[in-house]
């Protein structure tokens, strides 16, 4: 009787396996298998056919940091990850506190702003590099309209051309497809502020710059944490845009980790595979920052 309830219990216990079991499998072969494999590469002598010669030490990693341009590509790509993100958050806190307002429309502005999520990014990305084409560009010709540039097909004109023209751009666009995401993950967490804490706040006789401060971007700060860190990540880790706008060029002017790895790709597997597992480390680093940043773990008073 004994031997028959404990065979239960341990079948009980096994149970959630069932459900879990397929999910940890699709994490192991999708997720850490691939991490094993680009680690293991990254030791490795590649040729550029992607065929193995043999191991080569941490010969990959000397090569990668001796190449002169990649602290610049390193630093870049944390401005470009801060740049990017503090923006989408700071546009995304407006339009979420004007979209859980009630106003004419307001239905049809939130379908609005699904669009330049819903679109293709490398499809978005093309559209921005035709509109800032030096010749046939509708923004060159809007400035040129507008008195702000001479002549089209100049290098005036040409704001990709140069990594202090192209890089506001790529930026924008980068916020530009991160926004409609950022702006619903804040609008649920806004929907999810009882309304009372308000109304106490307003008998109170709290400002509304001071009820936003002390009471929503507090309780907001959860949503706000999770969208933020996901940014993080999808930004870190882009290619489309900039690849698509610039190819990372002049040289390597404009191009972040993601995009130089790639290009790496192109002459030394072994040493692509190296950047590749220096950028997984710092999504790691710049996730445990951001954490620590955050206070996540801190509950808003």
């Amino acid at each position: 009787m004994q031997q028959t309830s404990a065979r239960g219990g341990a079948l009980r216990a096994l149970a959630p396996l069932a459900w879990v079991g397929p999910a940890v499998a699709l994490i192991a072969v999708v997720v850490v298998w691939p991490v094993v494999v680009m680690v293991q590469s990254s030791f490795l002598k590649i040729s550029r056919f992607g065929v193995v010669q043999g191991g080569n030490g941490t010969g990959n990693y000397d090569k990668l940091f001796g190449e002169p341009d990649f602290g610049g590509v390193m630093a870049r790509s944390l401005v470009w990850v801060v740049a990017v993100v503090a923006l989408t958050v700071l546009v995304s806190l407006a339009l979420a506190q004007l979209f859980n307002q009630r106003f004419p429309g307001r239905r049809f502005a939130r379908w609005a702003l699904i669009a330049p999520w819903a679109a293709s990014v490398l499809m978005t990305s093309i559209i921005f590099k035709w509109m800032l084409d030096p010749e046939v560009g509708l923004i060159n010709m809007l400035r040129r309209d507008l008195g702000l540039l001479d002549a089209l097909g100049g290098a005036d004109a040409d704001p990709l051309g140069s990594a202090a023209g192209a890089m506001p751009w790529l930026v924008f666009v980068a916020v530009f497809v991160s926004v409609p995401f950022t702006t619903y993950a804040l609008l649920a967490g806004l929907s999810a502020i009882p309304a009372d804490v308000y109304e106490a706040a307003k008998i109170d006789g709290a400002s509304k710059l001071r009820t936003y401060w002390s009471i929503t971007l507090p309780l907001l700060r959860p949503a706000l944490t999770v969208a933020a860190l996901i940014n993080v990540m999808n930004v870190f880790n882009s290619f489309p845009i900039i690849w698509a706008m610039t190819h990372g060029q002049p040289g390597y002017s404009t191009a972040t980790s993601t995009i130089f790895m790639y290009i790496l790709k192109g002459s030394d597997i072994g040493e692509s595979a190296a950047m590749s597992v220096v950028n997984f480390g710092m999504v790691i680093v710049l996730t445990i920052v951001f954490l620590k940043v955050s206070k996540w773990r801190t509950a808003p008073a």
